[in-house]
């Protein structure tokens, strides 16, 4: 596996940020009530940590170690409010939704985790790779838990698309059971901690069965008798 594929495998499934190194829980938590609330704060969670990587790893030759955290954060800080401003412009009511968890996401954790663990070390390439699939895999996870939670406590999945796709999304809406009443647990903070333990179940079945079949012996060869 070269190096950018390792890259991917780490940030998609190894060392997801969300469900192995179960880094940002807060707004993971918060606004995955639904598949589009989820996605856009994913997808702005990606954008920084791509942008954050790349930036860092730029000056990492430029800022010794004394000071370097505290421009680790002025930078993300920085990327953040331009992220917040471009929500605020383009998607604006999507932004009044996901409200306090946009600036928040500054202190999400694997943003500084990532500056610190690869982009400090390594080229910029990488790092914006490192940072791209850190986020899409955070971002996977996310919209994974939504749609878990959406399905159960609403019975719809991707409703209201059009806060992040425009009018024409009006109608992507999947109903999934007619005339559902709802459960409301699943869009309440506890269903979401129900809903990303069992992820993290599945992901954990996933590697152990990966694993054993890994460790299998291989079959051995028959050995035909000799012809006469």
């Amino acid at each position: 596996m070269n190096d950018y594929g390792k890259i991917a495998y780490d940030g998609l499934w190894k060392n997801n940020q969300a469900l192995v190194a179960l880094l940002g829980m807060c707004p993971l938590m918060a606004v995955s009530n639904t598949v589009v609330n989820a996605l856009g704060l994913g997808l702005a969670t990606t954008a920084t940590l791509v942008a954050s990587n790349a930036l860092i790893s730029a000056i990492r030759e430029k800022v010794s170690d004394e000071i370097r955290l505290p421009v680790f954060v002025l930078v993300i800080a920085a990327i953040v409010t331009v992220v917040e401003l471009t929500m605020n412009a383009f998607l604006h009511e999507l932004y009044l939704i996901l409200g306090i968890f946009i600036p928040l996401i500054v202190t999400n954790c694997a943003i500084i985790g990532r500056a610190e663990a690869f982009a400090a070390k390594n080229p910029v390439k990488q790092s914006a790779a490192d940072g791209l699939f850190m986020g899409l895999g955070f971002t996977a996870a996310l919209v994974l838990l939504g749609a878990l939670r959406e399905a159960l406590g609403t019975g719809t999945v991707f409703a209201h698309a059009e806060l992040m796709f425009g009018e024409s999304a009006k109608n992507w809406a999947i109903v999934l059971f007619q005339d559902y009443e709802g459960f409301l647990l699943a869009i309440l903070p506890p269903g979401a901690f129900i809903g990303l333990g069992f992820i993290i179940a599945g992901k954990n079945l996933i590697d152990g069965w990966l694993a054993k079949r890994k460790k299998a012996p291989a079959a051995k060869p028959v050995e035909l008798p000799a012809e006469a």
